[in-house]
């Protein structure tokens, strides 16, 4: 894959990632009633809500800015967490609908840290053959 197109490639995954988890965050903060009801069939205390929220921010923040990278693998461990417990708390509350969502969203994120971590190893290439 040349320069260019993983450079496209990452910024393509990252941006959809980064809109796919964005609503989940506001959602967490503004606790609609929907987000509500799911905590409690989930059983999970809706302080986790906002918890969850601030977090998924930051990690979107820390995704997004250039020069992070010891943050950004954090934030990319953070969000694996949160999606396969998303995924799996919805399949043990009986909620099967719920379970395929995170995951495509986990996929996605896979991408991007995939694509992020080729393009940080072909710039360390560069950086130490010049």
């Amino acid at each position: 894959m040349s320069e260019k197109q993983l450079k496209i490639a990452y910024f393509l995954s990252t941006g959809l990632f980064c809109l796919m988890v964005l609503p989940g965050a506001i959602a967490d903060l503004v606790q609609p009633q929907v987000a509500v009801d799911m905590m409690v069939t989930l059983g999970l205390p809706l302080a986790l809500l906002t918890l969850l929220g601030i977090w998924k921010l930051l990690g979107v923040v820390a995704v997004l800015l250039p020069n992070t990278n010891r943050i950004k693998e954090w934030a990319f461990a953070g969000f694996a967490f949160d999606l396969t417990g998303a995924s799996y708390l919805h399949g043990a509350a009986g909620d099967w609908a719920g379970v395929v969502p995170p995951l495509v969203i986990l996929a996605v994120g896979a991408g991007a840290y995939a694509t992020w971590r080729m393009r940080s190893k072909a710039a360390a290439e560069q950086a130490s053959a010049t």
